[in-house]
């Protein structure tokens, strides 16, 4: 049973605890042509025939026939992760997907291909020559396009004209919030941060930061906070590991499981062997769930028993968290 206790509580910067709003990724998705297959295409696809037969219409080729059957081209799906504050000109790197029927993307070039956000509006083009992973964990119908696309169009975001932000935490915690609008007070000499729920916090721009919120923000997420978390047992019984909040205790409580017994009493007691030499452990009431396990360890008990006996703890209401089963 591998045990992993977080025992200390320790701080972390604001960059890596919350984000500001606004400034995140965006998605982009493109159809295209995949050609120069070497007979691995789609084979009788309707939709790549088509697209085939609208792109040398474009390039001012005129088939009579519009059914063009040739299994060297692949219909794809490209999609593309638009970074905050991309600016035209940057590069982009792209996963192509195949939705028809072919066999293997190796060897293909993507044709232009514009990619579109959800407000469906182009935010870049895509073309080149794609590469597949080699392996037994490869996958021959997905491929990636390093530098693929080029950013045709700014993200707007004009930050310096901004009055407030607002930081919305990665986990919500009533306590995290409140550590965090303090320390930015505390920073920035002023009433500027306002915890409004267990996520979110405000902050108006000081009059010394007008017209320079990089600065203010650079300022900000680098000052470090403790944040606060549930308490809380992951168990995965496949892998036979523990993960243990710092702030998980367990009451009074006995247990017995097999030849195994267990008791968490008040101080001053000790223990041993039974007469009937049962496997026994004396604990301290609000001892830790850490404590048990190292407990548990040292009589030799499975991980299986072990997550058995947890399940059990916090059935009986001794177990002062949450305990969730993986």
């Amino acid at each position: 049973m591998a045990l992993l206790p977080t025992e200390f509580a320790q701080s972390a910067r604001v960059k890596d605890i919350a984000n500001v709003r606004g400034v995140r990724d965006n998605q982009l998705v493109g159809y295209g042509v995949l050609v120069g297959l070497k007979g691995t295409g789609d084979s009788k696809s309707e939709f790549t025939n088509k697209s085939v037969g609208r792109m040398l219409d474009k390039l001012g080729i005129k088939l009579e026939d519009k059914e063009v059957a040739t299994k060297n081209v692949a219909a794809v799906i490209i999609t593309a992760t638009l970074p905050p504050f991309a600016r035209a000109g940057n590069r982009l790197d792209l996963t192509v997907s195949s939705i028809g029927d072919a066999s293997s993307l190796a060897g293909g070039t993507l044709l232009q291909t514009p990619l579109r956000a959800a407000d469906q509006q182009i935010y870049a083009v895509a073309q080149g020559s794609v590469l597949v992973g080699s392996g037994a964990d490869a996958f021959p119908t997905v491929a990636r396009l390093p530098n693929g696309a080029i950013i045709e169009r700014d993200v707007a975001d004009d930050f310096t004209a901004r009055k407030m932000f607002r930081l919305t935490l990665h986990n919500p915690d009533f306590t995290t919030a409140a550590r965090l609008s303090k320390k930015i007070n505390l920073d920035l000499s002023g009433k500027y941060a306002t915890a409004k729920d267990a996520g979110t916090v405000d902050i108006v721009v000081p009059f010394a930061y007008e017209g320079r919120a990089v600065e203010l923000l650079a300022t900000i997420e680098s000052l470090e906070v403790t944040p606060d978390t549930r308490a809380r047992v992951i168990v995965n019984e496949k892998t036979g590991t523990v993960v243990i909040g710092e702030n998980v205790r367990i009451s009074r409580v006995a247990i017995s499981h097999g030849d195994l017994t267990v008791k968490v009493e008040g101080k001053n007691t000790s223990g041993g062997k039974s007469k009937d030499q049962d496997r026994v452990a004396v604990l301290d009431t609000g001892t830790s769930v850490g404590d048990l396990v190292r407990a548990m360890n040292s009589l030799g008990v499975s991980p299986k028993d072990l997550i058995t006996i947890l399940q059990n703890i916090k059935a009986a209401g001794a177990l002062q968290g949450e305990l969730e089963i993986l």
